[in-house]
């Protein structure tokens, strides 16, 4: 059984960290002065959504995801993927314990934030409200 989660959650990190072009893209950009932002959004079930954010190699991306609301488990997660990435993701946030990043970007380009449902909520058509903190410094 152990194997068969393993085979399942290797599918599905494959698939969103897929090349696939995402249903729903925005880009993000900061206030003049300031070095982040909050943005929001709602997905349902198997939906994706990509932001794209241009940053410099060097600096620290910090991105951190809550659910606003839901009607079902609020299960939500987010990956990032760096510039001119083909599916390989630097951060995958169904392999973390906490729903934040901060990272140290390894180049200049515009990177994804890939928000994703998991689980019960993907798979039964769950909806679910959040609100993505994102800064680079």
């Amino acid at each position: 059984m152990k194997r068969l989660v393993q085979i399942g959650m290797a599918f599905a990190l494959s698939v969103f960290a897929s090349g696939a072009q995402a249903q729903m893209t925005q880009e993000v950009h900061f206030e003049a002065g300031n070095y982040g932002t909050l943005v929001s959004g709602t997905i349902t079930g198997n939906e994706y959504y990509d932001y794209l954010l241009g940053a410099g190699a060097g600096q620290e991306m910090f991105a951190e995801i809550t659910v606003a609301e839901t009607n079902g488990d609020g299960v939500i997660y987010f990956n990032i993927l760096p510039p001119g990435s083909d599916g390989e993701a630097i951060f995958i946030g169904s392999m973390e314990t906490e729903n934040y990043a901060r990272i140290t970007l390894p180049e200049d380009g515009q990177y994804t934030i890939r928000v994703y449902l998991m689980g019960n909520d993907e798979d039964s058509g769950k909806t679910v409200s959040y609100n993505l903190d994102l800064s680079i410094q």
